[in-house]
Order: structure tokens, then sequence, then C-alpha cells
């Protein structure tokens, strides 16, 4: 299927670089605009840092097989060199109380033993998940067991923006612009029944317009709550994450462990990378009330500061898996803020309410790890090609869409 001529993409980090690259490659003839309001990449933004859990363990057998198309491409191609891809392992484990965990954990191992095949572990006991990650302290210790995919690993998403976004440079087929992007223009509606207004391009701020046929949003959330409503219960929320320095000799004694994932608590514990242990609270977020169609200031979470539960949280879990470092002082506490639609899939769709309007956009976190293989997943959703389990799991949720838009082009819901 053809694509318009003059495309631009809203944002610069995975889903927009990842999606510039597969377009270089599939469509050529097509003119690509780049639009991001910083450098690329940009080490100030979230998720952008140099350890991202690249793994397959999921519940969802499609993004299993996803996750182990990229992993592939991190392990075998130019993707996972020079310190792009690190292959530790992960682990995941669950507490003696953790009915549902457990259930998502024995999901996960089901899904990915037929591909990790001897990579992947089932560790029934406290025992075997201390045999994994033998620095833990076993009367601290609330596990009842878990299993080891020792063919996970961490990717450098730092790194890896800055490789395809140097390969982009090197082809000269992509145009980067920075600016902020305020506002997605369009054209009027025709009286044909059923017409709808056409996306034509973006207006920045500080007045400057880019015109395309084709927008495509791929911003992070603190952008595209702005131009586009979703409508679909999405919400504002944040995760604190917490970082330690450690000596060389700490980082050569911690850096082959795997990454440790409490399904039960959602706290992660990545293992060192340029002398900095990671640790992050995954699944336990704190919820905005805030409109889906926010403004910038509406996701300062106030002052940056990551609440008291979430530091003792860290505490307790250094306490039983690193107790060397439970009394340490972290370097760093910070506050990460993303849009999340209620079953934290992407959005990866035509958007019903305009022509050439497409959403690439959900979950940034979670993206990272699909970096190698998502841009041709967008470009196929584009074509109207994407196999039909991830068309349905990417789908628009949204519920009332406008009919028109106002006289000045702004887009009104």
């Amino acid at each position: 299927m053809a694509l318009p001529s003059h495309i631009v993409i809203v944002g610069g980090g995975v889903f927009g670089l990842s999606t510039a690259l597969a377009l270089t490659k599939r469509h050529p003839e097509s003119q690509i605009t780049v639009v991001d309001r910083g450098p690329i990449p940009d080490p100030a933004k979230w998720p952008v840092d140099n350890s991202r859990i690249v793994r397959a363990d999921y519940a969802n057998v499609a993004y299993s097989k996803l996750a182990t198309i990229a992993i592939e491409r991190w392990r075998n191609t130019d993707w996972g060199r020079n310190g792009r891809y690190t292959q530790n392992g992960l682990l995941l484990m669950y507490p003696d109380d953790g009915t549902s965990t457990k259930e998502y954990a024995r999901k996960s191992y089901d899904n990915v033993k037929p591909v990790g095949r001897d990579n992947v572990e089932f560790l029934p006991s406290k025992a075997d998940i201390l045999r994994a990650f033998p620095t833990a302290d076993s009367d601290r210790l609330d596990v009842a067991g878990g299993y080891v995919n020792w063919g996970a690993g961490l990717s450098d998403v730092t790194a890896s923006l800055r490789f395809v976004k140097e390969q982009l440079d090197r082809e000269g087929k992509v145009v980067f612009h920075t600016g902020y992007a305020n506002r997605v223009l369009y054209d009027s509606p025709d009286d044909r029944p059923g017409s709808k207004p056409r996306a034509t391009g973006v207006a920045l701020y500080g007045g400057l317009s880019i015109h395309a046929d084709l927008v495509i949003l791929a911003t992070g959330s603190k952008t595209w709550t702005g131009l586009v409503s979703l409508r679909d219960g999405t919400v504002l929320t944040s995760r604190a994450t917490a970082f330690m320095r450690v000596s060389d000799e700490e980082q050569r004694e911690l850096e082959n462990l795997p990454t440790i994932h409490n399904i039960h608590t959602g706290i992660c514990v990545l293992p060192p990378r340029d002398n900095c242990l990671k640790i992050a609270r995954c699944t336990y977020i704190y919820r905005h009330e805030t409109p889906v169609n926010a403004s910038e200031e509406d996701f300062t979470f106030p002052g940056n500061v990551v609440p008291i539960l979430a530091t003792d949280a860290f505490r307790t879990v250094l306490k039983q898996l690193l107790p060397q470092f439970a009394d340490r002082s972290f370097s760093s506490l910070n506050v990460s803020r993303r849009a999340e639609s209620p079953k934290a899939d992407f959005t990866v769709s035509y958007h019903p309410a305009y022509e050439g309007l497409f959403l690439a956009i959900g979950c940034s976190e979670h993206v990272s790890k699909f970096f190698p293989v998502i841009g041709d997943k967008v470009v196929d959703a584009l074509e109207g090609s994407l196999e039909l389990e991830l068309r349905d799991l990417w789908a628009w949720t949204g519920g009332p869409v406008p009919v028109s838009n106002g006289e000045d082009g702004e887009d009104r819901f």
C-alpha cells in the first residue's frame, strides 16, 4: 500500500525513530520530517537511560512473540553491539500469599519456555531463588518461588536512540526539526456524508507550521495528551525510581546477576551499569487526578519528590536482596510520568475522527524493548497489513469522538 509523499512524525523517541527508520526502508519515496522538542537523544527525558529490561516474559502471548523477535535482533545484529544490549537474565519471583502473581508468573513461564528452552528454568522454592540470586538474605527474603530466564537482558536506550539517529543522519532521508508541537492542523470537512477533518500538519510554539499529508503522533505523554484526546480511560500516572552509586569492585561483583522483578511488589532491581545500581517500582503507580487532555504543568509531580512509601519500599527490597547496600544513600530519586491506557497497551492506529492522523503512542517505558521491531509494526499498521492479534491489541479504544474542529483548526473535544 502506498503512503503519502509528505509525512511528519511528532516525537523522536523509540516510537518515532523506529518508525522513521522503517519508512526509509519501505517507502523511500516519501519525504519524512521528525519533530522533537529537544536533542535526540535527550538524557533529561524519560525513559532515556542506560538500562531497560528486555524480555519476552509476558502473560500475553502476542507480546511474548514480538519480544522474541526483538531479542533475536538485539543479540545477533548491529542493534545490540557496542554495549547496546547485555544478556544477564531476568528472575521473576512471588511470595507465599501471591496467588494472582503466581498465576501471572506461570502464564509468563509457559509462554517464554518454548522459545527460551534451556535458558528458562522454573524455581519452585526459596532455595532455588537463592541459588539464582546468591546475594539475597535468606531470613528476610519473602518469596515462595518463581523462574529465571537467562535469555533476557538489558538495553541501553540512550545509546540505541543515538545509534538510529546517526544511521538516519548518514542516509540523509529524514529531516529533523527541533520544536515543540502545539497543535495538529486540520482542513475542515467537506459536505459529503461522513466526511471528516483531515490532518494537514502540526503547528509549533513560536508560530512555525510544518505541513504534511500524514501526521504520525509518536510523542511522549507530555505532548500527545495535549494534542489529541483518547477518551478511553487513559490516566496520567507516575512511577518512582532510585539510583545508587557503586564502586568498580562492586559492579564487577554484581553486573552478571539477573535482573530481579518481584511481581507482587512490582519492584525491579537491575544490576549496575556505569557504576550505577537502579531500583524501579514498575507496577506500583501514583495516579494523577487530571483530565487526559493535560497541559505540561499537569504532569509535574510536586517538587519531583519521591513519596516516602516508595523510598521505604526500596530500602526493604535492598535489605532482602542486596543487604550490603540497604543503608547507603541514593545518588538520585525521580518520578517518571506517563499516560497509560486501562490495559497498558500501545495505541497503534489511525484516529477514527480524522483523516491522515495516526497514533503510535502509549506506555513508552514498555516499548523500549521492542525498539528493533516496533517501527516495522507501525508501518504495517499504516499500510493496513498488521497481523490481526496486534491490530486488535493496539486498536483505538476511545469512546465518543468529535464530529468537527474549531474554526481556528485547533483540535476540540
